[in-house]
């Protein structure tokens, strides 16, 4: 299979993941979106206003080599990471370091701190997807 990781494919595949979402459900009130995917800095959000979910949210990353996004926790929430282009390091605090590249999708669990680094030679980009977990209410 060939895999393009150009703007367009970030673009398609951060719209399969936040117009296809709502889908889950098939309460009539829920509408499907069609987002854009413009980011020119960092850390751009993607789902903006209130989602149609218990508490959903998205994101698109764009790390330059040796950039990392710090260390943060996942709260009540898990997260999930599609990365698109580049390689890295996931520091999962109490776990052993891990390494990964393009294409990956990497999961977070609930109440875990974490941090994500670009460990490559270029730039490292991903969408981020975190839901409230099983038996959590959403914040």
């Amino acid at each position: 299979m060939n895999v393009s990781h150009g703007p367009r494919s970030v673009k398609t595949l951060a719209l399969l993941f936040c117009g296809l979402s709502p889908l889950a459900s098939q309460a009539p009130s829920r509408q499907a979106l069609v987002l854009g995917v413009e980011c020119p800095g960092k850390d751009c959000e993607l789902l903006k206003g209130s989602p149609q979910t218990a508490g959903m949210r998205s994101g698109f990353v764009r790390l330059k080599p040796g950039e990392s996004v710090g260390w943060h926790s996942t709260g009540a929430n898990e997260e999930s990471l599609v990365i698109l282009q580049g390689a890295g390091d996931a520091l999962v605090e109490g776990q052993p370091k891990l390494d990964f590249a393009a294409p990956r999708l990497i999961y977070i669990p609930p109440s875990t701190r974490h941090n994500i680094s670009n460990s490559g030679r270029a730039v490292l980009e991903y969408v981020y997807i975190v839901a409230p977990a099983a038996g959590t209410s959403a914040r």
